[in-house]
């Protein structure tokens, strides 16, 4: 009959409750629950189950670059990482009031990897996040003009809570990517949060985007009331490759 009801659970996709259906009855734990306690763990062995493939699947959505989180984060002394910023952060507030955070800082300091591990956090609290390689976003969106999808794809980024923008400003920007750029951030605006990670500091960005009155809207409306965060140290694939000789 055991055989039978965990079948049942199978074909109707409940697969969080026979797995633990089973095990119960496998380990002979059954006699140590009432009826009662026996259908709420059978319950929330499905829910967790459920909830489990949600994050799966969200974070496979997101596309991040690495899998990173805020635990495995490297508060060495040396990087001018403010634990309690970082902290903070983590509660995702920025993200309810609409904020940037902007993370600045030579390469390999581990700027993509914070960004992700930010983005990371706010999946786990439930807002959609979305992960872009910055050239390789512009590069889409330039074939949206062309064929024709280019609001729908927009609209695609306005409809995350958070959208990362990994490696931003490696290539001064053209007419077309500046004019993308600002789109982006107007339609944000108030109305969700970005996570920009860089090479470049801050005050370079105007120069890199080009076209003064472009430029002094963008970064009006991405630094004001950003986070700020200025990685520095040694490269960390520089430092991992010394501590592997």
């Amino acid at each position: 009959m055991n055989e039978v009801v965990v079948s049942k659970m199978k074909q109707m996709n409940l697969n969080g409750m026979s797995s633990a259906f089973k095990t119960a009855f496998e380990s002979g734990k059954t006699d140590h629950y009432t009826i009662d306690q026996f259908v709420s763990m059978l319950i929330d062995s499905e829910w967790n189950e459920r909830y489990n493939r949600r994050i799966e699947r969200s974070i496979k959505n997101a596309k991040f670059h690495y899998k990173a989180n805020i635990e495995s984060l490297n508060f060495d002394s040396s990087r001018s990482l403010d634990r309690t910023q970082i902290l903070r952060l983590a509660d995702c507030e920025f993200v309810n009031k609409n904020q940037n955070v902007l993370i600045t800082g030579s390469t390999g300091v581990g700027k993509s990897y914070l960004g992700t591990a930010l983005g990371y956090q706010a999946y786990i609290e439930g807002y959609k996040v979305s992960y872009f390689n910055t050239s390789k976003l512009f590069a889409k969106l330039k074939m949206a003009k062309a064929d024709g999808s280019y609001l729908k794809e927009l609209a695609k980024l306005e409809r995350q809570d958070v959208i990362i923008l990994d490696d931003f400003g490696l290539q001064a920007l053209d007419s077309q990517n500046r004019i993308t750029l600002l789109e982006i951030i107007e339609d944000r605006h108030n109305n969700g949060s970005i996570i920009v990670t860089s090479q470049i500091p801050v005050q370079g960005w105007y120069d890199m985007i080009g076209e003064k009155t472009i430029a002094d809207t963008i970064l009006d409306r991405l630094i004001h009331n950003a986070h700020r965060i200025e990685l520095q140290g040694e490269s960390m694939r520089k430092k991992r490759s010394k501590n592997n000789e």
